[in-house]
């Protein structure tokens, strides 16, 4: 009847609004229950629709997943176009920095966990966090190309190399972030971010010859 009731209040919602109201119900699920023990009428239910509607929208947990990274996806977009649009690289990771592992809560970090666990059961999981990986190391590799081609950044490392890298230290962020009950995000990222200006400097290479003479930007 609760459902029946939520769903008549939302007779007016859009499809996108909809899709949006699931993919949130959808993640308060994961968090709280993992992503393996939440069902299909779990997150119905958090919803506020029937079964048979929620498979309107989504055919299955993994699809659900899916929306979740297409939601992320556009965001990443949207978090990578403001690096791309300023001239200090270290400046804007470190407002994504404080976005993604201060303010946003923790339980975005858990469910990023739950879903790179998934992936390594779920086959339908696994293509969904390949493609998102993908996607982030090719925005990433051509934002840093094209800052070593206008000499802002050090080209003493293959650009790929480097977003790789970032990539790398930000999944760290998320594990600790989402395990430790004493995470100090500032603290954490600052270290990261020393690091990564090191490596835009050209002070530190990834190149296995080692660095060259070339003199940072």
């Amino acid at each position: 009847m609760g459902s029946d009731l939520w769903e008549r209040s939302a007779e007016g919602e859009g499809s996108a609004d909809r899709r949006s109201r699931i993919l949130d119900a959808a993640e308060r699920c994961f968090v709280r229950s993992g992503f393996h023990r939440t069902t299909m009428q779990d997150v119905a239910a958090e919803a506020g629709m029937s079964a048979g509607n929620l498979y309107r929208y989504f055919r299955s947990k993994g699809a659900i997943v899916a929306g979740l990274t297409e939601r992320d996806r556009a965001e990443m977009a949207s978090d990578l176009s403001v690096i791309g649009a300023g001239d200090d690289f270290i400046a804007a990771f470190r407002e994504l920095g404080r976005k993604h592992f201060e303010d946003e809560p923790r339980e975005r970090a858990v469910l990023c966990l739950e879903i790179w666990a998934e992936a390594t059961r779920n086959h339908e999981v696994a293509a969904t966090a390949r493609e998102f990986e993908h996607d982030l190391i090719t925005r990433l590799t051509d934002l840093i190309a094209a800052a070593q081609a206008n000499g802002s950044v050090s080209t003493q490392s293959e650009a790929r190399d480097i977003a790789v890298l970032i990539a790398t230290l930000a999944d760290g962020l998320f594990v600790r972030r989402a395990l430790l009950p004493d995470f100090d995000a500032e603290r954490e990222v600052r270290h990261v971010l020393t690091i990564l200006g090191a490596l835009l400097k050209g002070h530190i290479c990834l190149s296995q010859g080692g660095c060259g003479a070339e003199a940072s930007p």
